[in-house]
């Protein structure tokens, strides 16, 4: 019997205070201020969106406990936080470090890092005018130096993989890696970039590990302001001996192309299609992701014209109910059930990426109706593997005269 299957949402930490935000917005800013502040942009536009747990501090291990709970009570077993880090030191780590490491039941979830080294541009809000997608300021590059990245991941060894709820796959732990243009731009190009993450594995084996499962997020359609699209993902990877590639975002594959508007069901299709494209073009494992939402308008100037100007002035997607979420997650796991070339997993997006729309956090709205139905697909699978199984028992018992 296959195993089943394992359930990763991205986790986004800035909703905590954090040096960073509080020297350019001022003591106590996290991105509840932009939730908060959030407008309806046309009729029927459900905004401001209302945690129903509060505005709360992920960095304290009390609230951190409860998200843990309510996660794996429905069924999700790990935290992928996007994990922040650049060539001058650490960013939003706190919810990590001080919240999820220091909850009393942390061991009942997992956790992995997916390092998101992305430039960070000065986008809480942003404003319309000219556009945000080719002016926004830019705050912290993404590439990092050959010594940075030594550093980065020697303390990535030792303080998280070392960790007995550190997600593993087959004894490696799991790092993924958002954006490979920056690493290579800033580890001196393509071999020396292979060279780096070889000395990685060569330094996570002494520590005691088989080796580091390096996974690559990859995409086509460019978002944040500053991405840069692979031209050739298939190729990159290999040569920088990646062991898998995975998702983001449906918005990284497919087109929203109807404003302010589109439908989920058309990006649910769309994105499958690219599903199996991928997977037959890369020789990889690939990670798969389902979306619940996407909404990035609280991360513009409310005041301003919602235009389609590029990320964050850009379309949402609509009609995408609990029920609907719950019809994809069932999608992506029998099909995940009846294929090879897969990690044994599925990513969400996302926990709690509000500010984007993508959120499995019980709000004033919903409640905990995504979670439930993420959990009542998971269920369903499970107990349509164990028919499958008890068939083949009886037919093998059958075949052999015992019935």
């Amino acid at each position: 019997m296959k195993a089943p299957v394992e359930i990763a949402a991205y986790y986004f930490p800035n909703y905590h205070s954090d040096p960073r935000n509080e020297a350019l917005h001022g003591p106590g800013w996290t991105e509840w201020d932009l939730v908060k502040r959030a407008e309806p942009r046309f009729p029927g536009h459900r905004q401001p969106l209302v945690p129903q747990w509060g505005y709360e501090d992920e960095s304290d291990p009390r609230v951190m406990a409860r998200k843990i709970d309510c996660a794996a009570d429905h069924g999700i077993d790990t935290f992928l936080f996007d994990w922040y880090h650049y060539e001058d030191g650490p960013f939003l780590e706190r919810a990590l470090d001080r919240g999820f490491l220091g909850a009393a039941n942390q061991d009942r979830m997992r956790f992995a890092l997916m390092w998101a080294n992305h430039n960070w541009v000065d986008i809480h809000p942003a404003k319309a005018s000219p556009n945000p997608s080719g002016t926004a300021p830019l705050l912290y590059p993404g590439e990092v130096t050959p010594k940075a990245f030594r550093t980065i991941t020697d303390s990535i060894i030792e303080t998280y993989f070392k960790k007995p709820n550190y997600w593993r796959i087959n004894g490696c732990p799991y790092f993924s890696i958002y954006d490979l243009s920056r690493l290579c731009a800033g580890l001196g190009g393509v071999e020396a970039s292979r060279e780096a993450l070889a000395d990685f594995r060569r330094r996570v084996k002494l520590a005691g590990f088989p080796g580091v499962h390096l996974n690559a997020v990859v995409w086509y359609y460019t978002i944040l302001p500053g991405e840069t699209a692979l031209p050739n993902p298939e190729e990159l990877t290999r040569l920088l001996g990646f062991d898998s590639f995975s998702s983001y975002v449906w918005v990284h594959h497919v087109t929203l192309d109807t404003f302010p508007q589109s439908p989920y069901q058309k990006a649910q299709d769309d994105y499958f299609k690219y599903w199996s494209e991928i997977a037959s073009k890369m020789s990889l494992p690939y990670l798969p992701n389902v979306t619940m939402g996407w909404d990035t308008s609280p991360r513009t100037v409310a005041s301003d014209r919602h235009q389609p100007l590029g990320y964050p002035f850009m379309s949402m997607l609509n009609d995408n109910t609990p029920e609907n979420f719950g019809k994809a997650v069932s999608a992506a796991l029998t099909r995940l059930q009846g294929s090879t070339n897969h990690l044994n997993a599925l990513s969400i997006n996302a926990w709690n990426e509000w500010t984007e729309g993508s959120y499995l956090e019980p709000d004033t709205h919903h409640g905990l109706r995504y979670l439930e139905a993420l959990h009542a697909a998971k269920r369903r699978l499970s107990g349509e593997e164990s028919k499958r199984v008890n068939r083949g028992v009886r037919d093998l018992a059958h075949t052999a005269g015992t019935v």
